[in-house]
């Protein structure tokens, strides 16, 4: 019987880290409403603080990725689940909105900043020489997988009891996952005499970036890539592709919902049914994005996210079950199937050593993108008493972007930023 490469250990668990901080984050739709009957706070203020929160974790992805060369991954993880287990536990004994802002939208942002930003395009460059696009799918859609699971279960415990009982089910899960970290983690292939899974000779990303500063190594990267066109494609898509997945549906479409009638735990089954679906399309993306052209793969997901986002409102409106269980296999689908070809382009045009920084400042756009949405929304229900704006004016975004990442040329090879590339 063949023995099992290390490399899928790591990826699963990567994949069980991610997870967690992404059911930590997508928590927050289940919060907002028992924050605004307890605490008595508005509905723009708790969306604020869940803004500040994905603008933060995404503005210090490249940071992150610069420390993982610096102090090594398995440490770098476990500071970040400490991070974010304290960030958690200091919830329950919060009494005004400031304290929410502290720990939302700094302490659990920066603890979970590493596992949803950079964390899988780090695993698979140094763990995978092969299958590379199918272990990205697997990653990216662990954030969908916590919702499969979790949501739906953490709606039902804050309705039968309290908000505290969902946040303790939080800590318990980060606490174990802590555990596993310190277990099993390794930081790379030659730290258990292995190679990369499916390479059969050495080879490795340069190790100069260690002697140097992170934060010098991601803006001295940031600077060179801004000298590129498909960095700006990239991250101009990526901006609205946040814009119009975990700002917007993270954060409000439970709420959207039960505007219009339905149960909270009804909008989280909802959220659940798009992490099903979700996981098989997101998989199904690194696997096509090993095979097919990666520009072509973003228009259609960016067209079918925008239909499916100004559907949405009419769903609501009718009050159908059927359209908007509908609308959640439609856009699960791709909810985050974007990650796997926008990596790839990111690792052809800037080559393996420098894309992982790259991709940090890439999605820091999408962070933005969602910080804005997620702000935005709450402002938008404040003024006209409805999401239904935010929703429609996402969709139109979507659409945009599908036609302007056509505008990248299409990549053959991996280059280098090297000048003399």
């Amino acid at each position: 019987m063949a023995r099992i490469h290390y490399s899928w250990v790591i990826l699963l668990i990567a994949f069980f880290s991610i997870l967690v901080a992404g059911i930590v984050r997508s928590s927050s739709g289940v919060f907002i409403v028992p924050f605004e009957t307890d605490f008595g706070w508005e509905r723009s203020t708790i969306s604020f603080a869940f803004a500040l929160s994905l603008f933060l974790y995404g503005i210090s992805g490249p940071f992150m990725a610069a420390l993982v060369e610096v102090i090594g991954l398995k440490k770098m993880m476990g500071l970040a689940m400490a991070t974010l287990l304290v960030g958690v536990s200091f919830t329950f004994w919060m009494t005004t909105s400031w304290q929410l802002i502290l720990l939302w939208g700094v302490i659990i942002s920066l603890g979970s900043s590493l596992f949803l930003t950079v964390l899988s395009s780090h695993v698979v460059n140094q763990w995978f020489g092969e299958k590379r696009g199918l272990a990205l799918g697997i990653l990216t859609a662990s954030t969908a997988t916590g919702q499969l699971v979790l949501l739906p279960v953490l709606a039902m415990l804050v309705e039968t009891y309290s908000w505290k009982w969902a946040m303790g089910l939080i800590f318990l899960l980060a606490f174990l996952m802590l555990l596993v970290i310190l277990l099993f983690m390794k930081n790379s292939p030659k730290e258990i005499g292995l190679l990369p899974y499916g390479l059969k000779e050495d080879w490795s990303v340069s190790e100069t970036s260690e002697k140097k500063n992170p934060i010098a190594i991601a803006f001295q990267t940031l600077g060179e890539a801004v000298r590129v066109k498909e960095f700006w494609l990239l991250a101009g898509s990526f901006f609205i592709c946040g814009l119009s997945s975990s700002g917007l549906i993270g954060t409000h479409f439970i709420s959207y919902c039960m505007g219009f009638g339905f149960t909270a735990v009804t909008a989280a089954s909802m959220l659940s049914l798009m992490g099903v679906f979700d996981l098989v399309g997101t998989t199904l993306s690194g696997w096509l994005s090993d095979r097919f052209d990666n520009r072509w793969l973003l228009f259609w997901y960016y067209g079918l996210r925008g239909l499916a986002l100004l559907l949405l409102p009419f769903a609501l409106s009718e009050g159908s079950v059927v359209l908007l269980v509908i609308f959640s296999i439609f856009y699960g689908l791709d909810w985050i199937a974007t990650v796997p070809p926008t990596v790839n382009i990111s690792r052809q045009v800037f080559g393996m050593e420098k894309s992982v920084v790259v991709y940090g400042w890439i999605f820091a756009a999408h962070q933005l993108g969602s910080a804005v949405a997620a702000s935005g929304a709450g402002i938008i229900y404040q003024m006209f008493d409805s999401y239904s704006w935010a929703f429609t004016l996402a969709g139109l975004f979507c659409l945009f972007a599908s036609l302007f990442v056509l505008v990248m040329k299409k990549q053959k090879r991996e280059v280098s930023l090297s000048p003399s590339a």
